[in-house]
Formats: C-alpha cells, structure tokens, sequence
C-alpha cells in the first residue's frame, strides 16, 4: 500500500461566508476587532455571537449603537438528515434584525438560508453557507464590503421611459383592466 492509499479522507467543513459593510466604516472603524480574510474554526457546539461586548462575543462590533449581544448564529444537524444549517436569532431588545424580507425581534429566531443578507441599524452582512462534513466545527470566513451590500436600498424607483418617448401618464384611463388573451387566439 503507498501513502496515499494509507491517507485518511480528509473531512470537508462547513463555512459562513460573511462579508460586512457599514456606511461610516472608513471613520468609524466598528470592524477593527474583526478577524478578516483568515478563517476562523468554531465549535459545533459553541453559539457564535455578534455584538459590542468583547467579553459576551466571539465578534466584536465597536458600535455604541449595537447592542451588547446583536444577533447569535446556531450550528445544527437538521434532523433525519446529514445536512448541516444555522439559526439565527436576535439577541437585542432595542433592535429589529432583518434575515432578507424576514423581520426578527427580540428572542426571535430563523433558520439561516443558504445565502441571505442580515441587516440592523446601518450595518448589513452578506452571509452565504458552503456545506460541509464535519460534526466537530464549522468555520468563518469574514470579509469587508467597500461599496453598500443593498445598493438598490440607495436608488430611487425609476420608471420605465417607452422607445417612443411617450409617457403612459399621457393617455388618459379608460377603466378598463387588462384582458387575458390565449396565445394562439387574435385580437
């Protein structure tokens, strides 16, 4: 037998993507005491929290407006299943947090989605899941965003400017609503 026939399988683990983004970042620096870039092994069985309290959270936010703990993420096995998951759930009183369209108060908790955008206050968070094996750990891999995660947030709603340069405000409603016409049938 050669070495490699001897190696054991190596174990693929699974990681939270997430990348930060806050407007006043650059002045603030509410990021400094996150580890970015570098992967970051957690134990399954360890709550990952977020939030200002150096000493309640594994990641910092130097934020006198964050709450003490934001927001805590779960590993778990989903049951019956050898697939992996996390839940997320609001640890702050003071702040709604925002799981995509999905509104979470104090105490409330979701399953994470496999890739989804968390918002509280300013800050928003890209998190994307990339599965793995391991029943011992997971790991974070954390990043910075330099331009907003919502840039649509930021537009205005435009409306759609037709090729002939007529706006439909122009024609005057008749009260009629839209007819549904089978596709193979003529006017």
């Amino acid at each position: 037998m050669t070495s490699f026939e001897e190696a054991e399988t190596e174990e693929t683990v699974t990681c939270l993507h997430m990348t930060f983004y806050h407007p006043c970042q650059a002045d603030k620096m509410m990021f400094r005491c996150l580890n970015f870039c570098k992967r970051e092994q957690v134990r399954a069985d360890e709550t990952a929290k977020f939030g200002r309290d150096s000493s309640a959270c594994r990641y910092s936010l130097m934020d006198a407006r964050v709450s003490r703990v934001q927001f805590s993420l779960q590993f778990y096995r989903k049951l019956n299943s050898t697939e992996f998951g996390f839940e997320i759930k609001n640890m702050s009183k003071r702040t709604k947090l925002m799981v995509d369209q999905t509104e979470l108060g104090y105490l409330n908790k979701i399953d994470l989605p496999w890739k989804c955008i968390i918002c509280f206050g300013d800050y928003q968070i890209l998190a994307e899941v990339q599965e793995g094996e391991s029943l011992d750990y997971f790991e974070t891999h954390l990043r910075l965003a330099e331009t907003p995660i919502l840039q649509e947030r930021y537009l205005p709603s435009l409306q759609p400017i037709p090729e002939n340069s007529i706006s439909p405000s122009s024609f005057p409603s008749q009260g009629k609503s839209p007819i549904e016409i089978d596709e193979n049938e003529s006017c």
